[in-house]
C-alpha cells in the first residue's frame, strides 16, 4: 500500500498521515520508533507535513520538552481522501485475480487475523 500514489506526499508522509489518522496524537519519538526511521528523520517528514497544514503540534502537558502532534482538519480531511483513493486502487488491482485467488486470499486473510487474538 505504500506504493499507492498519494496526491504529491512522498511515501514517509503518507505513511505518517495515516498513522496519526489510525492511532490519534503521537509523539516525533513514538511516530520515528513506529516508522523504523531516526527521530531527526522524523523531524523533517513531520515539517514538511506542517508546511502543508496537514498536522498540529502542542506542547505535551506531561513533559514540556516533547509535542504532541495531531492531525490539522486539514490533515483529517487528507487522510480520508487517501483511505479512499487507497481503497480504489486495492479495488482495481483485485480483478486482476480469479475466483479461486481471490477464495485463497480470503482464507489467508482469515488465518492473519487469528493472530491478532
Amino acid at each position: 500500500m505504500r506504493q499507492v500514489p498519494s496526491g504529491g506526499l512522498s511515501p514517509s508522509q503518507a505513511a505518517v498521515l495515516m498513522r496519526l489518522h489510525r492511532d490519534g496524537a503521537s509523539s516525533t519519538t513514538v511516530l520515528a520508533l513506529a516508522e523504523g526511521v531516526r527521530s531527526q528523520s522524523m523531524t523533517a517528514t513531520l515539517n514538511a507535513l506542517d508546511e502543508l497544514g496537514l498536522i498540529e503540534r502542542a506542547p505535551d502537558p506531561e513533559d514540556g520538552r516533547r509535542h504532541v502532534i495531531t492531525l490539522s482538519p486539514a490533515g483529517q480531511a487528507r487522510a480520508l481522501e487517501e483511505k479512499r483513493g487507497r481503497g480504489a486502487w486495492l479495488v482495481h488491482e483485485m480483478e486482476r485475480f480469479s475466483a479461486d485467488e481471490l477464495s485463497a486470499i480470503n482464507e489467508a486473510l482469515a488465518l492473519l487475523a487469528r493472530l491478532k487474538t
